[in-house]
């Protein structure tokens, strides 16, 4: 087996796992190249020969990950994301096991679902339109905002820097966001707007039971609440009812479908799966690519069949 490994050696603090995982994917007559991305380097850049490969091992936080998934976009190349980053959240809403021996181990045995992908469009400052990836959520608002914080401090206290920017931003700006979703228009009001194609967070916490990355659409949500200490009901909801069969996630209103648009009354801040735009926008556009990625998975992933 030849096989590509794309790794972002600073993504996080974890990224030396990398290593492990190569040993246990090599056998006899193997190959594996590695490519180091440089701190400006597109991963676009590394994947223009991915198909000269049986697999392409995408290492690094969800930046990065995500970013190398949405260059192999309907390419239909064996692809498996391996966790380096600091909160990891694509990899924990696959389900895979953590173990770089048990990821190899996925990879060799073969089996790889077709999921989906997020697509993002926003007008910059400029005027330009810029599009990009996603594979966990997207938004703007308060979301953004805490991404913004937490940005200096990731490297430094891990996920901790989430909840501390938290604190920081305790009452966020409220906005009338206007939602038309596969032609149908919702308006709303609340702090954030974000689009999903999977909804885990950090503790394991489903945001958005039955959000899941191969039912070939997106749910937008609207965090509709006035300020941050509200979020807490619908974590805790998150944390006692997983499936929200019970008490569902209240300050929390749901969309689904596979084109959607929002427009905000004032301008708000823009993250794409954790990671600040550093863009102040006004709305964004959010498509679903159905099936446009095969993912290596495993027995604990809900994804997995045999």
């Amino acid at each position: 087996m030849r096989s590509l490994i794309v790794h972002n050696i600073d993504s996080g603090p974890g990224s030396n796992a990398i290593f492990a995982f190569e040993r246990n994917l090599l056998g006899r007559g193997d190959e594996t190249v590695m490519r180091v991305l440089g701190l400006t380097t597109p991963v676009a850049e590394v994947l223009t020969d991915a198909e000269d490969f049986d697999l392409v091992v995408l290492s690094g936080g969800d930046g990065t990950v995500t970013n190398g998934l949405y260059a192999l976009r309907n390419r239909a190349v064996p692809t498996c994301v391996f966790p380096s980053g600091t909160a990891n959240l694509l990899f924990s809403n696959l389900g895979n096991a953590t173990e770089p021996t048990v990821i190899a181990q996925s990879c060799l045995d073969g089996n790889f679902r077709p999921l989906d992908l997020g697509e993002l469009s926003w007008t910059n400052g400029s005027g330009e339109l810029e599009t990009r990836g996603f594979g966990v959520m997207s938004g703007i608002g308060f979301d953004a905002q805490i991404m913004q914080t937490a940005s200096d401090g990731k490297q430094t206290m891990g996920e901790a820097a989430y909840f501390a920017a938290v604190l920081a931003n305790l009452n966020p700006p409220v906005s009338t966001f206007t939602i038309t979703v596969d032609g149908v228009t919702h308006t709303r009001k609340g702090i954030s707007c974000i689009v999903c194609n999977t909804a885990m967070i950090q503790g394991d916490i489903n945001i958005l039971p039955g959000c899941t990355m191969d039912d070939g659409q997106l749910d937008v949500m609207v965090l509709a609440t006035t300020d941050a200490a509200q979020l807490l009901m619908p974590i805790f909801a998150g944390i006692i009812d997983p499936l929200g069969q019970t008490i569902g996630r209240p300050h929390i209103e749901r969309f689904s479908g596979t084109s959607i648009h929002v427009e905000s009354s004032v301008p708000l801040p823009i993250q794409r799966d954790g990671d600040p735009v550093g863009q102040i926008v006004t709305g964004y556009h959010a498509t679903c690519l159905p099936k446009s990625n095969l993912i290596a998975v495993d027995e604990h992933s809900p994804y997995y069949r045999q």
